[in-house]
């Protein structure tokens, strides 16, 4: 199994923590998006995915692409430890966190959007932060409703198990800190967050850990 990811990408973080949770073995194979002018874009990787995005897996010769869709293939192929609740209330809702991080806030400040900003529309790093800003918290606050309104948060996004959703949760978290977010307002997303850093998965998926990431870092 191969994971073609970039040590920063929230998305490529995503799947390490679900390997992880898993227990399987990858190999990891870096993808610079931003050194020569974003390896993303070289053919060999484009040949693996059109998109030109991180992450990427290849398993049994299989190439998947999509950190949801990736973490719902590892589920369904390796389903335990499970990633999502076996009723289907319960996966709804898993999947609605997740979306809510992956679809919503994500996106939007994914490194293209940020680097689209600068070259159209001149922005510098003191209005990517805030532009950054302001999306992650709309998410956030909404997230931290969803999960503090609903009895079944329990130690994690859902239940005393990390899931799917935990997956998505902490990475996107990890990005508010970098955009120095002030996390006071997420009192019950700060809990999981705790809850999740505490687990061995998730110490070995954070980007400082990557073979990729920057020395000192």
């Amino acid at each position: 199994m191969v994971l073609y990811g970039y040590w920063r990408s929230s998305a490529a973080y995503r799947v390490r923590i679900a390997l992880n949770l898993k227990g399987l073995d990858y190999e990891s194979r870096p993808v610079h998006l931003i050194n020569n002018g974003g390896e993303q874009h070289a053919p060999e990787f484009q040949a693996l995915n059109p998109q030109e995005l991180v992450p990427c897996l290849v398993d049994q010769g299989r190439v998947l692409t999509q950190s949801m869709a990736i973490m719902e293939y590892l589920d369904e192929t390796r389903p335990t430890p499970a990633l999502l609740p076996a009723d289907p209330a319960g996966r709804a809702r898993v999947r609605a966190l997740a979306q809510v991080v992956g679809c919503d806030i994500h996106p939007l400040g994914n490194l293209r959007v940020l680097q689209h900003l600068v070259t159209q529309f001149g922005a510098d790093d003191a209005a990517k932060g805030v532009w950054s800003r302001h999306w992650i918290g709309l998410g956030l606050q909404a997230l931290e409703t969803m999960l503090a309104g609903n009895v079944a948060t329990g130690r994690f996004c859902h239940g005393d198990s990390p899931s799917m959703a935990d997956a998505c949760l902490v990475p996107q978290v990890y990005n508010a800190v970098r955009w120095k977010m002030p996390m006071d307002d997420y009192p019950t997303i700060r809990r999981i967050h705790e809850a999740c850093q505490a687990l061995d998965a998730f110490q070995r998926a954070v980007p400082e850990a990557q073979p990729d990431a920057p020395k000192g870092s």
